[in-house]
């Protein structure tokens, strides 16, 4: 059954792979899934048919049959439920995996996209500099306690997993910057999971369409 989600046709990221379809790409990638990809136009966003398969108008969708999902993370899950690989089998680590991956979406993210709120939307606000020293030290406590829960082990609990996935990515908006620098523990971290094949197919595809259409 053919498996399609639906992608930013001109990510604002110019093809680094922040957006959430990457989430996506790269646990199909990891379970060995064929995909197509349905890229959408901003403009597209608020029309019917893309509202028919995420009502709040965002990206990315997943398409399945008569399944059709939205949500990064609820995506993955499924994904990592449906095809071995990307859960554990015994009962304890796959509830420790799951609970990594809501971890990540609510605990770390939140701090990280408020940085990119402060960052652009709040440019001309008087008060922009406070606000980017509260949300920071945020961060800086979140990745604080990430680092000393990961310490020297390879990804955050046993085998790679799909909350290595969403944690990855989650960090990876950080890269490139002195926060992140901060913690070499996390940028090793991020570093070997972006050397897996799968990551690289995954970011090579979403590359690809981007330069496509970047014109």
């Amino acid at each position: 059954m053919t498996i399609t989600i639906t992608v930013f046709e001109r990510a604002f990221d110019e093809g680094r792979g922040l957006a959430r379809d990457m989430r996506v790409r790269w646990a199909l990638e990891e379970v060995g899934q064929t995909y197509e990809v349905r890229p959408v136009p901003w403009e597209g966003f608020r029309e019917a048919a893309h509202l028919a398969r995420n009502p709040f108008g965002q990206i990315p969708t997943y398409e399945e049959g008569d399944l059709t999902l939205f949500e990064s993370g609820a995506i993955v899950f499924h994904v990592a439920q449906k095809f071995p690989g990307l859960l554990p089998a015994d009962a304890d680590a796959r509830a420790r995996a799951i609970m990594w991956m809501f971890a990540a979406i609510g605990a770390v993210e939140p701090p990280i996209v408020d940085r990119d709120i402060v960052e652009y939307a709040e440019r001309d606000r008087d008060w922009q500099g406070e606000r980017f020293a509260m949300v920071d030290a945020r961060i800086r406590g979140r990745l604080s306690e990430l680092a000393a829960s990961l310490a020297d082990k390879p990804w955050l609990d046993g085998d790679f997993s799909a909350a290595d996935i969403i944690m990855v990515h989650v960090l990876r908006r950080l890269e490139g910057g002195p926060i992140l620098a901060e913690f070499p523990s996390l940028t090793a971290y991020i570093a070997r999971a972006e050397a897996r094949p799968a990551y690289q197919r995954a970011f090579a595809a979403q590359l690809a369409l981007w330069e496509a259409n970047k014109g």
